[in-house]
Formats: C-alpha cells, sequence, structure tokens
C-alpha cells in the first residue's frame, strides 16, 4: 500500500514538474513522440466509430446539397485541406499534425462517420466543429466530399464558380449561392428575389449576431464587409419576382389543401395561428415577415422543424414563431411547405 501510494505520488510531481517547469516541448516543429500518433489516429478511429450516428440517419445526398456543400467547402475548409487541382499551401503542409488534402482524408470514412467528424470537429488536430448548434447543415457538405474522391479540377471550378453579375462590387460571393437574381434553382437554398429589403436586413443581422443559426450563414456573413451589406441588400430586394419552381408531386390535391387549410386557419378544430396573417400568400404580408408563396419546399420544411425544435430564432417575433411551430406535426409541415411552394404569386381565396 505504501509503495503504491509512493509512486502515485511520485507520478504526481512528475506531472506537475513537467507542467510548471515547461519540460513538455510544445514545439511543433518536433511533432510527435514515437508511436503517439498512431495511438492517437487509433483512438480517433474507434471514437468516431463509436458515435456517428446510425446510416440510417443521413438524410439523401442529391446533387443540390453537394453543390451548397461545395460552396461551403471552398470559403472554410480548403484552405487547410486544398481542393481538387488546388493543392494546399507550404504553411498548411508545415502543420504538425498536417492536415491531409482533401480526397485522402475522406477516402475511407462513410457518410454517417464524415458527418460526425463535420459536426464535431477533432481535438488537438486544428479541425473546429461545426460554427452552429444546427446539425442539419452538415450533410450538404457531407454530400460534397463523397463526390471528392476523383471528382477533376474543373468539376470543382464548375460547382464554386459563381455566375457573373451585374451589381455592387462583391455581391458576386452571394450570387455564388442564391444565384445572380437571388434565385439559385437550387431547392436547399431560399430564393431572396421574393423577400422584402427589411426581411433580408433582418436576416443577415440575425445571422451576424448569431441570434440564427446557420454554420453556412455564419461563414458567410463573417466575410461580407458590414458597410457593404446595405448595397448586397438592396440588389437582391429589387430583383423583380422570377417563376415559382415546380411544386412538389401531390397525387389528388391533398396536401396542398391541407396546407392551405393551415395558412388560412379554416380548420377551426387547430389551435394554429393563421401564417398567413405575416407570411401572405396576399401581397399584405409583413415586410419584415419572409412571403412564402413561391419558396422552395424542402427549405420551408427545414425552416419549420428547425423553429419546432427550438433551433431557429431572429426577429421580434420570433416567440410566436416557437409557439406556433410547435404545434405542428410533420405532416403539418409537409402540407404547409407544399402549399406555400405551390401557391407562387396568388392571392389566398
Amino acid at each position: 500500500m505504501k509503495t503504491t501510494v509512493a509512486l502515485a505520488g511520485l507520478a504526481l510531481l512528475a506531472g506537475l514538474a513537467v507542467v510548471f517547469l515547461g519540460l513538455f516541448n510544445t514545439s511543433a516543429r518536433n511533432g510527435h513522440l514515437p508511436l503517439v500518433a498512431p495511438v492517437l489516429h487509433t483512438t480517433f478511429r474507434n471514437s468516431v466509430e463509436l458515435r456517428a450516428p446510425p446510416p440510417s440517419e443521413v438524410p439523401e445526398l442529391d446533387e443540390a446539397r453537394a453543390a451548397l456543400g461545395a460552396r461551403h467547402y471552398d470559403t472554410a475548409c480548403k484552405i487547410c485541406h486544398g481542393a481538387p487541382g488546388q493543392p494546399r499551401s507550404a504553411t498548411i503542409r508545415a502543420m504538425v499534425p498536417q492536415p491531409p488534402p482533401i480526397a485522402e482524408a475522406v477516402s475511407d470514412w462513410a457518410p454517417n462517420e464524415l458527418g460526425w467528424i463535420v459536426r464535431e470537429g477533432v481535438k488537438m488536430s486544428g479541425m473546429p466543429g461545426w460554427p452552429s448548434t444546427r446539425d442539419d447543415e452538415v450533410w450538404a457538405l457531407v454530400a460534397f466530399l463523397t463526390r471528392v474522391p476523383g471528382m477533376a479540377a474543373e468539376d470543382y471550378a464548375r460547382l464554386t464558380a459563381p455566375p457573373p453579375v451585374e451589381g455592387p462590387e462583391g455581391v458576386t460571393y452571394c450570387a455564388g449561392c442564391h444565384g445572380a437574381e437571388g434565385v439559385s434553382g437550387n431547392p436547399h437554398i431560399p430564393r431572396l428575389d421574393i423577400l422584402s429589403a427589411d426581411y433580408i436586413a433582418l436576416s443577415l443581422r440575425s445571422y451576424a449576431e448569431g441570434e440564427r443559426q446557420s454554420g453556412i450563414m455564419a461563414q458567410a456573413v463573417s466575410l461580407v464587409p458590414e458597410q457593404a451589406l446595405a448595397d448586397y441588400v438592396a440588389h437582391f430586394a429589387a430583383s423583380p419576382a422570377g417563376e415559382a419552381p415546380e411544386a412538389p408531386a401531390d397525387p389528388g390535391g391533398g396536401l396542398v389543401e391541407r396546407g392551405r387549410a393551415l395558412a388560412l386557419a379554416t380548420d377551426t378544430s387547430r389551435k394554429v395561428p393563421a401564417c398567413s396573417a405575416c407570411h401572405g400568400p396576399s401581397r399584405e404580408a409583413r415586410s419584415d415577415a419572409p412571403r412564402l408563396a413561391g419558396q422552395y419546399a424542402p427549405y420551408l420544411d427545414r425552416q419549420l422543424r428547425l423553429w419546432r425544435n427550438g433551433l431557429r430564432g431572429g426577429g421580434p417575433r420570433a416567440n410566436i414563431m416557437r409557439e406556433a411551430a410547435a404545434r405542428l406535426t410533420d405532416e403539418d409541415i409537409a402540407a404547409l411547405a407544399a402549399f406555400y411552394a405551390s401557391s407562387g404569386d396568388q392571392t389566398a381565396q
């Protein structure tokens, strides 16, 4: 017993000496001691395999998600991992441990495991966790990462190149995701052409101040000069409203009609406030609330789920939205998304 206590005391003294006398060399030039790196990597792999969500929780990793993920990767991740046709810089290659080229980094992981890594980050490696409490967005990046092995440089350039834009200097950056006139054609990215200047400005402030959660938009607003935001808002708010997207399939029209009843609160048995009071589709909708008529159904579906789960905020009436969404079922949300996506510029009847 005495021997055990003595050994524990010596170990404690040795640890204190390492910490307070600076005996441990923290130089990044020297790297880890022999065997430390493989031990850490094995620990990392086993940790990911233990904690990653089941494959059944991975959503469809479609091309639209991959396009959104590619643009986020281009500004947030490329600096460390490079990109197809774009090698890492000498400074990044001097890091210990060295961030691997992206094709190498993702080659040995399943999509559910990549989702966990992107969301949680990696300790002692310099890789941060996702910059938002939301975790649905990570799948856009995963959709892109699953396509990286074998991706040609020209394919990457096509995915990340912004469209030509006539407008304020720098608005090209926003157009990379939202399109030159505020319409990307990507159902995971909201249309801006149907939103008012007041609402776009409110959204950008909410993202910048962390009141509205989005890792993708938090990154985006951090790269836009604050003094230029007003010009960007004016550009997209002035864009003429384009055609409504193709409505989701609704055999028999039952889903849209259910959404209409909810939006207009014609079903008095449901204690859900009328969405139309703030969001239209009449043109009397509030200027600081988003017009929803003609918005993409997948985007609307996701936003309503975020409100319901307490992960969406921003704006003076956020508490009202959270309360209203808390009363919605999955079927209600699908119906509202279908109704507004199909209503275009129609006035509520």
